[in-house]
């Protein structure tokens, strides 16, 4: 296996890569977008919440706390705590996808991207920052996609700062800013967040492994006064880039992959 991945995961077998062309996902996002739905976790139609193949890629949505009590009162909170699955420091909660109050909450939404695509200059400053070059699918799905906030899990960091969405009180991640601090922090460099796992997990994709895998990573799962390294809190990889994005793309689930092999 690759070095950068780290000895103590799974071998792959090459087999299980996707057999299609890198570009059959954005292909598929370019479908969701000028097909007139939205990318979740951005704003969606209540329609779209009931049927679209776009549910099955994500299947909870946030929603801003303020906005259900005034709606629904603060008593509403109560009824609803089945339907809760986390609470964010941003002011959202994320509720499963099928719910009435994200149905009602996002029915008049305007439709798109969460984050309009950039610029190229914009993304080859971002390269110039984290010193390495983005693998061509994640460039191309910045710069004619969107700029992050759809995609597995939490969704796309995205790659300029300053990036907020209607209802939250803090700015969207960016990858290039959480590069910065994870390279303070002592992480290879060539490791790129791309998003949450959830507690203390975060994907990130390596810029210099052959196929870009995304490495699923632990922030609690290193010890350096033990003598241990970041790698010691790889807990899994997807084969590429292209395979993990894919799986979302095709209504799949990324965390399966990796829960099966726990």
């Amino acid at each position: 296996m690759d070095a950068e991945v780290g000895g103590d995961l799974f071998q792959r077998d090459a087999g299980l890569a996707v057999a299609r062309d890198p570009h059959d996902v954005l292909a598929e996002l370019l479908r969701i977008r000028l097909g007139h739905c939205n990318i979740l976790p951005g704003r969606f139609s209540a329609s779209q919440v009931r049927c679209h193949q776009t549910l099955q890629q994500s299947r909870s949505a946030d929603v801003p706390l303020t906005w259900i009590e005034e709606h629904f009162g603060r008593e509403h909170l109560k009824h609803i705590q089945d339907q809760i699955r986390s609470h964010s420091s941003d002011g959202t909660i994320q509720l499963k996808a099928h719910t009435e109050e994200v149905a009602i909450y996002f029915a008049d939404a305007p439709r798109g991207p969460l984050f309009p695509p950039v610029t190229p200059k914009e993304v080859d400053a971002a390269e110039s920052i984290i010193g390495r070059p983005l693998p061509e699918l994640l460039r191309r799905i910045y710069t004619e996609v969107g700029n992050g906030g759809f995609g597995p899990d939490a969704g796309l960091a995205s790659v300029t700062g300053g990036q907020r969405a209607s209802g939250h009180l803090t700015d969207w991640p960016c990858s290039v800013l959480r590069h910065e601090c994870n390279r303070a922090a002592g992480l290879p460099t060539s490791w790129l967040y791309l998003t949450s796992g959830g507690c203390t997990m975060e994907w990130h994709v390596s810029l210099l492994a052959a196929d870009n895998p995304v490495l699923l990573y632990d922030t609690d799962g290193w010890v350096p006064s033990w003598g241990e390294d970041p790698h010691a809190g790889l807990r899994y990889a997807t084969a590429s880039l292209r395979k993990w994005l894919w799986t979302w793309a095709n209504g799949g689930e990324v965390w399966a992959e990796a829960l099966s092999l726990a």
